[in-house]
C-alpha cells in the first residue's frame, strides 16, 4: 500500500487538554477522519479502516463508540434501490391506473 504523509499543525494547548502526546492524537485524529468519511459515504468502509489502520472488522466494531451506524452506507444504498425499484415498477405496471 503506497502511502503519503500529510503535517497538521496542532497547538500544545489542544495536545494539553486532551491529555496526550502527538502520536497518539494523530492516531486519534486518523481514526476520526476515517469514521467521518465513512459516515458522510465518502468512503467505503474497507477504505476508512485502511485509513484508521485496523482491520474491516475492528473499524466496524469501533464505530459504535462514535455513535455511528455500522452499515450506515450499506442502509443508505439499499434505500435507494428499493426506492428505485418501487418507482421503476410504478411506471412499468400503472399500479396506480387500476
Amino acid at each position: 500500500m503506497e502511502t503519503r504523509q500529510i503535517t497538521i499543525n496542532i497547538p500544545e494547548k489542544v495536545l494539553l487538554a486532551e491529555k496526550t502526546d502527538e502520536a497518539s492524537f494523530g492516531r486519534e485524529l486518523l481514526v476520526l477522519a476515517a469514521v467521518k468519511l465513512y459516515e458522510l459515504g465518502h468512503l467505503s468502509s474497507g477504505r476508512a479502516a485502511e485509513l484508521a489502520g485496523m482491520s474491516r472488522v475492528e473499524f466496524l466494531l469501533s464505530l459504535g463508540r462514535y455513535k455511528v451506524f455500522p452499515l450506515e452506507a450499506e442502509l443508505r444504498e439499499l434505500e435507494s434501490s428499493m426506492a428505485n425499484g418501487i418507482v421503476q415498477y410504478a411506471i412499468h405496471s400503472k399500479w396506480w391506473i387500476r
